[in-house]
């Protein structure tokens, strides 16, 4: 058994070296072969490797190349392992990839999460681009996040965040029956989440993931889907050198294969019991967002685009659920933990929302227009803290040329979204959490991909579909929890901001607050 082991390490060992000189010849050939004027690289790169260690650090990864940018400019590429990556970090050159060159830079990049956990490129926010991915998009903009279908389905969003914070009232009631001035300990950023995974099921497949499931299979149901965007986000040492997969380091892709599986089944179940209620007619007169792909893509073909129907489906909706729930429960728990450590702003948040709508009803969903300083502290938070610190990488699907540099098809892009929502050319004071700019100095500023000093959601041809579903939401539980709970921190202490890195940059530490009522019992009751 020893001897087989070493003849298995030596093995590897020659291979290894192997591939080393073979990618140093193709790499000096592919240098020496091609005269055309590269983007500047920093020093440092390793044989094979690449920048990668440059990366390894205990900064996060929008941090280290924002430094590498201080250095070596606003435009430079690295080597990740085997794959080249351009990254740009200031808005003239987010424009110039996203909407001059948008045509270029519109593939994903085929990684292991792609292959295991998207359904083979089958999620519409990883797909190719191509006949599939167009006619998906279109799909699911107009029968699901249109303006138009919004407003349809507004009271889906209304009723769970108003059962989520009549829930919170009807705790702090049982729990301080004696002591009224007392609060409660909450942990928002789940509460946060719930409320957004709840609406987003309920749009897709017609009820609350709480009405599918109670109990130990709601909780698996959650801890599975949470788990889909974790292992999104995590790096593959194999994505980098594709040689190494059989390996499995980190045990990464036999974790995803367990956790696709299990939410397979899942929103299998969903789609199945839609299919038993259309067959036994018992279809209800409102019709979720199943029920309408159901109607969609009932053609003949078994596999149109290369997909099996079913397989179609449920990649919508679980593109649906992730791109519905994460960013939204990011943003809000950063703009709940950045008032917290700004209480003068929070204080002109309470007195616009007493201004507008008074402590004698709820708010609305007809009074958020109307809420411009709450909406300047969601443009606030989105610059400083983007769900996606460095964009969802981007691959070039031929040549091209960027600020005067030769760009290869098949480089990948970073766009630094931190950088350029940091940059103090653009906002004076960047690093201050400042919603006022948004109401003077930047106030026709947008967050719709027009303007690229702000792009959280991205911009050119992948831009976010959801941008209004998502801002609309966000508004709608901010201005209901500032408007209904007073919040504080236990012994008033600072927030922590530490981030942590993953598909979406999240808050790493929990967000536990004290809530106290500001509103009249009776306004619950009536809810």
């Amino acid at each position: 058994m020893e001897h087989n082991l070493l003849v298995k390490t030596c093995a590897f060992a020659i291979l290894f070296a192997l591939l080393v000189f073979l990618y140093c010849v193709i790499w000096n050939r592919r240098r020496s072969g091609n005269p055309k004027r590269q983007p500047p690289e920093p020093a440092g790169s390793w044989p094979l490797i690449g920048h990668l260690r440059l990366l390894a650090g205990s900064k996060l990864p929008h941090i280290a190349l924002g430094n590498l940018a201080d250095k070596h400019g606003p435009i430079f590429q690295i080597k990740m392992g085997m794959h080249p990556v351009l990254v740009v970090s200031n808005w003239e050159l987010a424009k110039e990839c996203l909407a001059k060159n948008d045509k270029v830079f519109v593939n994903r990049p085929r990684t292991l999460a792609v292959e295991q956990l998207a359904y083979n490129s089958a999620l519409l926010g990883f797909s190719l681009y191509g006949p599939y991915w167009r006619e998906l998009r279109k799909i699911v903009t107009l029968n699901l996040l249109s303006n138009h279908k919004l407003e349809q389905l507004k009271h889906v969003r209304i009723f769970e965040v108003r059962a989520a914070v009549k829930t919170l009232h009807d705790k702090w009631r049982q729990t301080s029956r004696d002591v009224t001035s007392g609060g409660i300990l909450v942990e928002l950023k789940q509460w946060i989440g719930n409320i957004n995974l709840n609406a987003i099921v309920r749009l897709v497949a017609g009820k609350a993931l709480w009405e599918f499931y109670n109990g130990e299979e709601y909780d698996h149901c959650q801890i599975t889907i949470r788990a889909i965007s974790e292992l999104f986000g995590a790096f593959i040492v194999s994505d980098a050198l594709p040689f190494l997969r059989w390996l499995d380091i980190g045990g990464y892709e036999k974790n995803m294969r367990s956790t696709a599986k299990q939410l397979d089944n899942i929103i299998q179940g969903w789609l199945e019991e839609h299919k038993r209620f259309r067959s036994s007619r018992k279809m209800n007169a409102q019709q979720d967002f199943i029920d309408t792909m159901l109607d969609i893509l009932h053609v003949p073909q078994e596999k149109p685009f290369g997909f099996e129907l079913d397989t179609i489906i449920k990649a919508t909706c679980l593109s649906m659920i992730l791109g519905g729930t994460d960013t939204t429960t990011v943003t809000l728990t950063w703009a709940l933990s950045l008032l917290l450590n700004n209480r003068h702003v929070l204080k002109k948040a309470l007195d616009e929302l007493d201004t507008v709508v008074g402590k004698e009803r709820l708010v609305d969903d007809s009074d958020l227009k109307n809420l411009v300083y709450l909406q300047a502290i969601i443009k606030e938070v989105m610059r400083l803290y983007p769900a996606a610190p460095l964009s969802i990488p981007r691959e070039a699907i031929s040549d091209c040329n960027i600020n005067g540099y030769h760009v290869r098809a098949g480089t990948r892009l970073f766009v630094n979204v931190h950088k350029i929502h940091r940059d103090p050319q653009m906002w004076p004071d960047p690093c201050e959490f400042r919603p006022e700019r948004f109401l003077t100095t930047h106030k026709h500023v947008d967050l719709r991909g027009q303007n690229f000093e702000l792009i959280p959601f991205g911009g050119g041809k992948r831009i976010c579909p959801g941008i209004s579903f998502s801002l609309q939401i966000m508004a709608f539980i901010l201005a209901n929890l500032l408007q209904t709970f007073e919040i504080t921190t236990p012994s008033d202490k600072q927030v922590d901001l530490t981030e942590r890195f993953g598909l979406t940059s999240m808050k790493d530490t929990p967000l536990e607050v004290i809530l106290t009522p500001r509103l009249l019992d009776e306004l619950y009751r009536d809810e």
